[in-house]
């Protein structure tokens, strides 16, 4: 696409490093500040620091490989960048908005894209009360710990932990517990986008717990709410016929 502003970011990895200096020399480049897209180059990890960096911003998005697994990167091809990113199939995701507090009263935010988890910081299990909405629904589960999954990191830590995968856009969010020990064999539960998730750590200081949103981490935490952000889009390229849809059902018949 003639008069396109791309920005270039890659991660550390001598892979990705080699392959952001082949197309700054093909397609130049600009600041993000400036850029209409953002290309990532590197691993699903990379890709969301570069969507949490352009959060405020709307900016979309393409990613490709030069990681490992690569769930949300196209694959690299370095000459026909601008056709691609010109044909490119778009994806809308709202991130998850997390606050903490902690043992001793402070109280941290932080935002997720895949998901936010709870996770036992000791020996001991954890023991968590959730609350939805405001009322309660689980009065004591026994885990190493619990998360909440978007649609987009449904094929994640979630689905590791035995989720469900979620297709895109259908307004649900995955409530999922990690090595639940009591109630052995609670399977977790689909909520609403517009859900309101309440963790309360019990026996937090025999018990420590921590919270993470996109590996942003919050230790001794005491109490934790978890809610979608629509406030805040993230816009994802996608080579046509690869889009993040087709990706979630392909996973499920991998």
């Amino acid at each position: 696409m003639p008069g396109l502003r791309i920005a270039i970011a890659a991660s550390d990895s001598p892979l990705a490093q080699e392959a952001a200096q082949l197309l700054r020399q093909r397609h130049g480049e600009v600041a993000i500040e400036a850029a209409d897209v953002v290309v990532a180059l590197g691993g699903d990890g990379f890709m969301l620091q570069t969507l949490h960096a352009t959060e405020r911003r709307g900016t979309p998005v393409y990613g490709m490989n030069r990681g490992t697994v690569g769930f949300l990167m196209n694959t690299f091809e370095a000459d026909d960048l601008p056709e691609r990113l010109a044909a490119a199939e778009t994806a809308l995701i709202h991130p998850l908005a997390m606050r903490a507090g902690t043992v001793g009263g402070d109280v941290q935010e932080g935002l997720a894209i895949n998901e936010v988890s709870l996770l036992r910081m000791g020996p001991q299990a954890a023991r968590l009360r959730i609350h939805v909405d405001g009322r309660l629904r689980m009065e004591d589960l026994v885990c190493d710990g619990a998360l909440v999954a978007t649609p987009a990191g449904s094929t994640a830590y979630n689905y590791s932990a035995h989720g469900p995968i979620l297709p895109i856009g259908s307004g649900v969010l995955a409530l999922t517990a990690i090595a639940p020990f009591r109630p052995r064999r609670w399977r977790g539960a689909i909520l609403p986008s517009s859900a309101i998730v309440r963790f309360e750590v019990m026996e937090p200081e025999k018990r420590p717990v921590m919270a993470d949103a996109d590996s942003r981490s919050v230790r001794h935490v005491a109490w934790v709410e978890v809610r979608s952000e629509p406030a805040i889009t993230h816009r994802i390229l996608f080579d046509p016929g690869h889009g993040l849809e087709e990706r979630l059902i392909r996973e499920q018949f991998a």
